[in-house]
């Protein structure tokens, strides 16, 4: 099978099972919203939240470093892996035991802080889980990562639903993330050992050398945490369940769309890394490019649709006291769009290892949103803080695309912009008139055909690329 056949049929795998596993999400949250309300999902949103901070700096910027590693042809591939996959065990274990010890000293419920000490569980399978992701993305074996997803979130569906019958609550709820993510990594275990022989081992000079790779993506990701996690917070400390509720609710769409662009990098990831290995660099820039035109494509109509169907869409999904979450999507969209860029171009300079280049715009830009998180948020609240979201993709996606451009010496072609802009705006206007007529469903399927149909006929998308789902060898 050629490569860019093999890259189209993981994507389509992917997209299927992201279309359905984003599907069961939005049904378990409507649950969950429904019966925690704004209070109750705050103190959900606050608990994962504070898990998140300790779950990421547990990456040591390994999750990425796998992929990387694990591309070269001259490498060890089961002696890596295994020890990738014994320090992240380890790393695993100190940070997220220390997160239940911590939250006691936050001025929190007892019952977020209990929450804390259940998913703590559910974070831990997760960490494990992201080591053997890597091995099916090198093989182009995604229909395991998407199988394991699609499984796990009805898993976790099932659990919420059963948890909310005999009114466990939030507990029961957390109850349920574990169970989860425990049955997604069963899933992802065993495939991967056709594979990979992986063990716990613990060798230096192995370590040392992941080290050197990783610790770079460590402090980025950490600073990354910091800009990302910290409006959600200081909203917990700052302001009321209530509001974190309000502003969780919205940020958990945004969570949804940007795992589309995590996905499709994570995909290109060992290809680029690969063709820069062998110095084929118009290889490299082409997949480039296509990646370009394809986070083009998508991120312009979600980002100008959102804008007319936020509100309606908050209170489909969450329910008619979440319609104030509407307002703040339609912020946290600009911050949704631009990720679909910084993430590829943070990517391509991972794949060239030059990881290190991009720390010191990581900790001007968490520095920075976290003094705007700090001034606005006491005043603003959640719209404060959705802001300064805004700047910090922003900044993050400018200062990527100038590293890439300065060592790949790639420039995207904005050819595909115009032609993606008319098409979102037939869209718009197809949306508009149809608004308070029919069924949001419906609206949003219609407004997808006719926009890739517009794009189609202004020459947007080709046969072969529809055929190739946009990526040529």
């Amino acid at each position: 099978m050629q490569l860019a056949t093999k890259i189209a049929h993981n994507t389509i795998i992917q997209i299927i099972g992201k279309g359905i596993a984003t599907f069961l999400g939005l049904i378990t949250i409507a649950i969950m919203t429904r019966q925690l309300d704004q209070v109750g999902f705050g103190q959900y949103t606050t608990i994962i939240t504070f898990l998140s901070f300790f779950g990421v700096i547990a990456d040591l910027g390994l999750t990425l470093v796998t992929t990387q590693m694990i591309s070269d042809p001259k490498i060890d591939q089961n002696k890596i892996l295994s020890n990738l996959f014994s320090l992240r065990l380890i790393s695993a274990i100190i940070f997220l035991g220390l997160a239940p010890l911590i939250v006691l000293f936050f001025p929190y419920d007892p019952l977020i802080k209990m929450g804390v000490i259940i998913a703590s569980l559910s974070f831990f399978f997760t960490a494990l889980n992201q080591i053997l992701v890597g091995i099916f993305q090198k093989h182009l074996q995604m229909i395991v990562v998407s199988l394991a997803e699609v499984i796990s979130r009805l898993a976790l569906l099932i659990g919420v639903i059963l948890a909310v019958y005999f009114n466990y609550g939030l507990i029961g709820i957390m109850i349920a993330t574990v169970i989860s993510s425990i049955i997604s990594f069963i899933i992802h275990y065993y495939p991967s050992r056709r594979y990979a022989k992986i063990k716990l081992e613990i060798d230096i000079n192995v370590w040392l050398l992941i080290f050197q790779r990783s610790w770079p993506l460590a402090v980025t990701i950490t600073f990354n945490l910091i800009y990302l996690r910290t409006d959600t917070l200081i909203l917990s400390l700052l302001k009321t369940q209530a509001e974190v509720g309000i502003y969780g609710a919205a940020y958990k769409v945004i969570d949804i769309l940007t795992t589309l662009p995590f996905m499709f990098a994570g995909i290109i990831l060992p290809i680029l890394a690969a063709s820069w290995i062998t110095k084929d660099t118009k290889r490299f820039k082409n997949i480039l490019q296509k990646s370009f035109d394809l986070s083009i494509i998508a991120a312009i109509p979600i980002l100008l649709g959102t804008q007319l169907v936020a509100q309606p869409l908050m209170i489909l999904i969450a329910g008619s006291s979440f319609a104030l979450s509407g307002e703040i999507l339609k912020i946290l969209i600009l911050a949704s769009a631009i990720i679909f860029f910084s993430c590829l171009f943070a990517h391509g300079i991972i794949a060239i290892n030059k990881q290190k280049e991009l720390i010191t715009i990581y900790i001007f830009t968490a520095i920075t949103a976290l003094i705007g998180y700090l001034i606005f948020i006491p005043k603003y609240s959640y719209f404060g803080a959705a802001w300064v979201t805004v700047y910090s993709e922003l900044v993050i996606a400018l200062f990527s695309c100038y590293l890439l451009a300065k060592f790949t010496e790639f420039k995207p072609n904005l050819a595909i912009l115009l032609k993606s802009l008319l098409a979102s705006l037939i869209m718009f206007i197809a949306i508009f008139l149809l608004l308070t007529k029919l069924n949001l469903l419906l609206i949003l399927v219609i407004a997808m055909i006719v926009y890739f149909v517009s794009l189609y006929f202004l020459g947007g998308i080709t046969k072969q690329d529809i055929a190739l789902a946009g990526i040529r060898n």
